[in-house]
């Protein structure tokens, strides 16, 4: 909106005369109108910052060139000798994001596979970016389905008191209680975030939450740094438990925006085995896979970074994508730090699926440590924008409360089940993200460890119609040292539905069996045939990869655009 507003000023004080005289000088249509009126003045809508602002320069544009086909690298070199840079290579849609000085337009605009040049424009990732996305605010509008009568606990930092969540009589923080520190206020400002996520709707407001009518249950653990322990979490959990078996609130769902390494097995993790024991009690717990998709600290490529409890195979385990700043579906991408599978120890299949969770905007009000420490993040009003699997879990979290009003006897396998069957599964090959910060590449596959089976779609969700009996639980995966084949087994012991008949078959789930196929994926052995994933468990058991033990939310703070 900025970006439209900039230009139609400029028109307004008599930039139209210079905008016409600058577009004759080459006559170039496939150069956006405001590009244009950037070469010409000085000063406007000239690069984005990291945060995602526009700043002033003089010399330098930050453009988006789409091809007519998918561009070479000879294209590349190009750029790279007129002075730019590439800062983002898209693999499903011909196009790239450079960095590059004025004097380079005209030339890249002749070449004659160059479809359009526009601007890197300041589009504001907001949750109604989030919610048109994941088509929930179709299902609000045509389907009347807000959260109504639904329970969410958040576990995390607290909820501070904003008119976001109703206030007196209407006040949807329902119940509030602390177990670190001496109050359930929030202090480090994760928890408020992830609640406007959640739930936020501020009457004429303009960031709505996912199910903007749930009631939230505030259960806080992390303290004003944002860190916590299992002991607190572990209580918080019981203390859902205990709610949900009394139906004073009607806990469906539990959000857990946070984690820790995985030290053990899921079935002797304590994290892991108190969220199983939500499952069981009919809580749908939905939990964040976690940031450490760029660590190649052992070779492994993100691969194998799952954290705890995300590693159980019972939760729904979120990874995060990029909206790219619309609600259009196809230009989104996966965000190179989400968290991939398989889980360490057990090889279970996560994440679960993914949901917008790349520069989000929700609530946040002023003077909490999040606010203080990153004052550039900061939107007008208590607003400010997080990045992470944190603020993707609470998608996915909203999501399963929707999908619980629509259907109030549904068990957390059923809501799994048909969060994950109607995900969409279109994604590319591959895609690469530039670090702003430091300049590397991080290349992203979009296999099953990484996108699980698909990308959050509520109203294809609601409008389902398959509904399972048996167990959601995440099968795991095998692998053969002398094939290099990768099979799925279901847990032992457990009738899950996943292979079960065509509905609920791999395909269905997880797409093509090309992912589960033969070496093509991944291009080579050199991670799978290694002990880096497949090995021995003392290469997870250290803490080379880990460091502390420490509980702390999945929160990532250098974003990438």
């Amino acid at each position: 909106m900025r970006t439209q507003k900039a230009l139609h000023t400029l028109l307004a004080a008599g930039g139209f005369t210079v905008l016409l005289s600058a577009t004759s000088m080459w006559a170039q249509s496939n150069v956006s109108p405001d590009l244009t009126a950037a070469l010409v003045t000085p000063g406007r809508m000239s690069t984005m910052s990291s945060s995602g602002d526009s700043s002033l320069s003089t010399n330098t544009l930050d453009i988006i060139v789409q091809y007519k086909t998918a561009p070479t690298s000879t294209q590349y070199q190009a750029v790279t000798k007129a002075g730019g840079t590439l800062t983002t290579q898209y693999g499903a849609v011909p196009s790239a994001r450079y960095s590059v000085p004025k004097s380079a337009i005209q030339s890249l605009a002749s070449d004659p596979n160059v479809a359009y040049i526009s601007l890197n424009r300041p589009v504001k990732s907001t949750l109604k970016v989030t919610a048109g996305a994941v088509h929930s605010d179709l299902v609000n509008a045509q389907y009347g389905l807000d959260g109504s009568g639904i329970g969410i606990a958040v576990i995390d930092s607290g909820i501070a008191s904003l008119n976001d969540f109703g206030n007196g009589r209407n006040n949807r923080i329902v119940y509030n209680q602390n177990y670190i520190g001496s109050s359930a206020t929030d202090q480090y400002g994760h928890g408020t975030h992830v609640a406007g996520i959640l739930a936020a709707n501020l009457p004429n407001g303009k960031y709505i939450g996912i199910a903007p009518n749930a009631n939230l249950i505030n259960l806080r653990v992390l303290d004003q740094n944002g860190a916590s322990t299992d002991s607190a979490v572990i209580a918080a959990i019981d203390q859902a438990i205990q709610l949900s078996d009394s139906w004073q609130y009607n806990v469906r769902v539990i959000n857990l925006s946070l984690g820790r390494p995985v030290f053990e097995p899921a079935a002797q993790d304590p994290l892991c085995q108190a969220v199983e024991q939500a499952w069981r009690a009919g809580i749908v717990v939905v939990v964040a896979a976690g940031n450490e998709g760029r660590d190649n600290s052992v070779g492994e490529n993100g691969y194998g970074t799952i954290n705890s409890p995300g590693n159980d195979p019972y939760v729904i385990t979120v990874g995060a994508m990029k909206t790219e700043g619309t609600i259009t579906r196809t230009d989104d991408l996966i965000a190179s730090y989400s968290s991939k599978g398989p889980t360490l120890f057990d090889h279970y299949v996560k994440p679960d699926l993914v949901a917008p969770g790349n520069l989000i905007v929700s609530t946040l009000p002023p003077g909490l440590t999040l606010s203080r420490m990153y004052p550039k993040n900061t939107v007008t009003g208590n607003y400010f924008t997080l990045s992470g699997t944190s603020m993707a879990t609470p998608v996915v979290s909203a999501a399963a409360a929707l999908l619980l009003q629509q259907n109030p006897r549904w068990t957390p396998d059923q809501v799994k089940a048909r969060l994950m069957k109607t995900a969409t599964k279109n994604f590319p090959v591959s895609s690469i993200a530039i670090d702003a910060s430091t300049g590397l590449a991080y290349v992203s596959y979009y296999d099953t460890y990484t996108v699980g089976a698909g990308y959050l779609d509520i109203q294809a969700a609601v409008n389902g119609t398959d509904v399972t009996s048996g167990s959601a639980v995440s099968p795991y995966v095998n692998y053969n040292a002398t094939t290099g084949a990768l099979s799925v087994h279901n847990v032992a012991g457990v009738n899950a539905i996943w292979g079960s008949n065509a509905i609920w078959g791999s395909n269905a789930i997880w797409g093509s069996n090309a992912i589960w196929g033969s070496n093509a994926i991944w291009g080579s052995n050199a991670i799978w045939g290694s002990n880096v994933i497949w090995g021995s468990n003392a290469i997870w058991g250290s803490n080379a990869i880990w460091g502390s033990s420490m509980v702390t939310p999945d929160l990532s703070i250098a974003v990438e655009q």
